[in-house]
């Protein structure tokens, strides 16, 4: 499974690897690239994942060779529309100044005051 992440992040963003995100972005140790996008670039991760996840089904998917196959070409395919529409490639889109775990502990600490 973890290749099959590994890959799909790869087709979507041009062939950056999590490592390669995680350092551009400037990411801690551990921390989750998720919590650390903006709502275009997190909208199209969503949109690959859940993508993914139904043509993995509908295409009834048992290998792991074709899982990460499959991983891919959607990720390639949503980097594809976004091309085609003009729009910003996610590795070019800003990283927001906090995470979203920051924002979440910045709000805790706002409700207790």
């Amino acid at each position: 499974m973890i290749n099959s992440i590994i890959t799909a992040i790869k087709g979507l963003y041009g062939g950056e690897t999590a490592d390669d995100i995680a350092k551009r972005k400037k990411l801690r140790y551990r921390e989750d690239i998720l919590d650390n996008m903006g709502s275009v670039e997190l909208a199209a991760n969503l949109f690959r994942i859940s993508q993914t996840e139904e043509k993995l089904i509908n295409d009834k998917v048992k290998t792991e060779n074709k899982a990460n196959t499959t991983h891919f070409t959607v990720g390639k395919n949503i980097r594809e529309v976004i091309a085609k529409n003009k729009g910003t490639m996610p590795e070019n889109l800003p990283t927001p100044d906090k995470s979203l775990k920051d924002l979440e502990k910045q709000k805790k600490r706002l409700e207790v005051k």
